[in-house]
């Protein structure tokens, strides 16, 4: 099932109105299917991105949007509703967020070794240089909606 039909079902079944629009859909990271299975049970409730690498013409996540959480093979998982959306320096992420991703151990020293690996690919793919002391970062809090437990 695509995304788009797989959040229809889901506006059905939350009552949201015909015309309540998908932000978006996504995988998670270098390991989509664990990431997406946190997500899911619930110990996953917030992501990072790298503000930097946004496009000019593309938009930053909303609070109260609807997202599609997809598998590796672009499967839906489930549907979440963004609650809290920070532009903040990289530096200053703390350890509550660290926690909230809910990847590893949930520690900060865990996320920050993660994170300092993923970014640094991440910018390298777009020709640019990471620099955690300069990079700013998208911070976003979720819950899931759908399906419902």
């Amino acid at each position: 099932m695509d995304a788009q039909s797989f959040f229809e079902q889901a506006k059905t079944t939350l009552k949201l109105t015909q015309s309540t629009p998908l932000q978006s859909a996504y995988q998670f990271g270098s390991d989509p299917d664990k990431l997406a299975q946190l997500v899911l049970t619930g110990t996953k409730t917030a992501t990072t991105s790298a503000y930097d690498l946004y496009e000019t013409d593309e938009p930053l996540p909303k609070v109260g949007a609807y997202d599609v959480i997809l598998d590796a093979h672009n499967q839906p998982v489930c549907v979440t509703r963004t609650d809290q959306v920070m532009i903040t320096p990289y530096l200053d992420i703390d350890a509550t967020h660290a926690y909230l991703e809910g990847e590893g151990d949930r520690t900060y020293a865990y996320w920050r070794r993660v994170h300092d690996a993923f970014f640094k690919q991440e910018y390298q793919s777009e020709h640019q240089r990471f620099d955690p002391h300069t990079a700013q970062m998208v911070l976003e809090r979720f819950h899931v909606v759908y399906p419902v437990h």
